[in-house]
């Protein structure tokens, strides 16, 4: 092993053992790391990445067998420690970042606390862990390093719980840190500020990291090279540029092809997404893993494993006709109709949309005056860092919040109860939600035939007969196997319950489906299929959506209309197409400079100091002024702009005059060079 390797995984096979059975999920994993390098490992939901980095600290669940090969931390093989000599490698060699940053703090337990008890865990002593700890949050970009050290988990912002996680997973000073998913639930100018952040570190540091995600732009942005996974095999690895650029294995290919590029719209067709889904762990596979999905694959792909072919300059891909360009597919193109508003009265109308929350004691106005309305099988895209007033919105048109006094919302020119248990079954039916938190729509003790059995049932009045039918139409739309059915949602990765949750939400006949962040969670394969799905099925029912996200490149690719909120502020709102190719508010412009691309072309990151203030005490006049780049004088902070409009449907809430508004034209007319 080459002595600067800070982690070499070689031949690294693992199984799980479910009831009685052995079933492998890593097949001879083959990766090294260097020092001070950062290799990204990509692929889809349960293809095995989140197992590998596991083994790599040794953390495997107790079912979980390490069968073959070694796992080698600066020459240390971890499969061959003690649990004590274990323990003490992780305390001082190896850290790691979890996805959901709520989930790796202690509730219980004050931020400054935490951190201290990681220093102290190297026997630092409690007043120089002290001091450590409001160094660390310094240098993790935490301004007010003591107010934040008071301060509760709960009490802090998503950013903010990620960047003390990292903080705590730094405080060994280790020499390599594991990243899984660490920007997966963070709006777009937070992932954007922890991907600096994250390189930052590494260069003040020399740590070498492991990141894991199915965000390729992320990838592609952080790391110095990248592994392809599936099916718990390695099939391609390179240099990011280059493989990125130049894919050699049909897998990889797919995947980029799966990408909603910069400028397509969902009026350019169905996006590209992988056929079938992945196979079962104890599915017997004679030849290559992939070819059962695979455009190329003959009977020598079928019967012989490929090895791994080089390609040169570091680049490998195992796959026997590397060389051949994989064919694309064309998947069925939806009709996308005409949905303007001029001519046809809005399914959906919300005028003068208020919430307070503990209105008479210390009012907390999170929402102000929203006047927005929805076409019939139009998509209406709600954009906004956390905090702005997205979820509250979508909670209001339900039904599950009750708005201020005097506003008003309308299901077809009718005015719908403020509160859902004033609602009709017909008015319940017709707006449906997909939260992004798939475990607060899943029953975990049911099955999933239960689970959508159920919803069809309720919601769509179907026959007896017929239920089972439809049962099979949804799993199949939402690509998951039949043999899930019978499988509780805590059996499922968080991808696959997503799945589960978007067919339950059509499992009736919506009108209108408020989708909050519904692919957050998910590979870009499936991503691509779901896009596909909520497309298909606007086509032909007319459904409309109000779509909720952090990710641009999907709210640009699926939505015809565009909502910018911030502190609970309409800032910008007009066709997507306008929105994104500008004038655009100062806001707007900030967020759409911090989209990370796969490619070399991303827009000048326009950077925002601090955080967006507290909804308690609002700033005056203009509420982003505290922030803004462009702010031009007093008239900012003493008086609050109206909502100025620059044509037929496109508003922006600002003092700046028009034709000295920003416009990031690359954002809406660069495309990724295809794969």
């Amino acid at each position: 092993m080459a002595a600067l390797d800070a982690l070499a995984i070689e031949g690294l096979q693992v199984d799980y053992r479910v009831r009685g059975r052995l079933r492998r999920v890593l097949h001879g994993l083959d990766l090294r790391i260097g020092r001070g390098g950062a290799y990204g490992l990509v692929g889809e939901s349960g293809c095995g990445k989140s197992t590998a980095a596991f083994a790599a600290v040794g953390y495997l669940p107790r079912n979980g067998i390490v069968s073959g090969g070694r796992v080698v931390v600066e020459g240390r093989d971890l499969t061959e420690l003690a649990p004590a000599e274990l323990q003490q490698l992780r305390a001082t060699k190896v850290s790691m970042v979890y996805q959901d940053p709520g989930r790796a703090l202690n509730p219980s337990m004050k931020v400054g606390r935490q951190l201290a008890e990681a220093f102290e865990f190297s026997n630092v002593a409690k007043s120089e862990a002290h001091e450590r700890s409001i160094a660390m949050l310094k240098s993790v970009r935490i301004a007010d390093p003591l107010k934040v050290m008071q301060r509760y988990p709960h009490q802090l912002s998503g950013g903010m719980q990620q960047r003390v996680c990292i903080a705590m997973a730094l405080a060994n000073n280790p020499t390599l840190l594991i990243l899984d998913e660490p920007t997966t639930g963070l709006d777009v100018t937070v992932e954007a500020e922890v991907l600096d952040l994250i390189q930052q570190l590494r260069a003040d540091f020399q740590t070498s990291i492991l990141f894991i995600s199915h965000n390729l732009a992320v990838v592609a942005k952080v790391c110095d090279r990248v592994g392809v996974l599936y099916g718990g095999t390695l099939v391609e690895e390179g240099a990011t540029h280059d493989l990125f650029r130049n894919p050699r294995h049909p897998y990889t290919v797919g995947l980029l092809r799966c990408l909603p590029t910069r400028g397509r719209r969902k009026s350019d067709g169905p996006l590209e997404a992988i056929r079938g889904s992945l196979p079962s762990p104890d599915a017997a596979i004679a030849g290559c893993v992939f070819a059962e999905r695979c455009t190329l694959a003959d009977d020598t792909c079928r019967t012989s494993p490929p090895p791994f072919f080089d390609l040169g300059e570091g680049h490998s891909s195992c796959c026997f006709h590397h060389d051949r360009p994989v064919p694309r597919e064309t998947p069925a193109a939806a009709i996308i109709t005409d949905v303007g508003l001029q001519n046809a009265q809005p399914v959906l109308a919300v005028d003068n949309l208020s919430k307070t929350f503990n209105p008479k004691k210390h009012p907390l106005p999170v929402l102000r005056q929203i006047e927005v309305a929805l076409a019939r099988g139009e998509t209406l895209g709600l954009v906004g860092e956390s905090g702005s007033g997205k979820t509250t919105f979508a909670r209001l048109l339900l039904g599950l919040l009750e708005p201020d006094g005097g506003s008003t919302i309308k299901l077809d020119g009718k005015p719908l109860a403020a509160r859902l248990a004033d609602r009709s079954l017909d008015d319940v039916k017709s707006m449906q939600i997909i939260f992004q938190n798939p475990d607060s729509a899943l029953n975990r003790a049911h099955s999933i035939r239960r689970i959508i059995g159920r919803a069809i049932q309720r919601l769509s009045a179907t026959p007896a007969a017929a239920i089972l039918a439809k049962l099979h139409e949804l799993m199949s739309a939402v690509r998951v196997a039949d043999r899930y059915l019978s499988a509780r949602p805590r059996q499922l990765s968080g991808g696959m319950k997503q799945r589960i949750a978007i067919a339950r939400a059509f499992a009736g006949d919506p009108r209108i489906v408020v989708c909050d962040e519904p692919t957050s969670a998910l590979d870009v394969s499936v991503q691509a299929a779901i896009l596909n799905l909520l497309v298909d099925l606007q086509s032909r029912r007319q459904v409309s959506y109000i779509f909720i996200s952090h990710d641009l490149g999907v709210v640009r690719y699926l939505s015809d209309r565009i909502a910018v909120l911030y502190l609970g502020r309409l800032m910008e709102v007009g066709p997507a197409d306008q929105v994104f190719a500008g004038p655009h508010h100062p806001y707007t412009e900030a967020l759409l400079s911090a989209i990370p691309s796969i490619d070399d072309r991303e827009a000048q990151r326009i950077r925002l100091s601090g955080e967006v203030p507290s909804a308690v005490n609002p700033p005056t006049g203009c509420v982003f002024h505290t922030r803004c780049p462009r702010k031009i004088g007093p008239i900012c902070e003493l008086q609050e702009p109206g909502l100025a409009r620059i044509g037929a449907e496109h508003a922006i809430r600002c003092h700046l005059p028009i034709e000295q508004l920003g416009r990031l034209q690359s954002v809406g007319t660069a495309r990724s060079k295809p794969a």
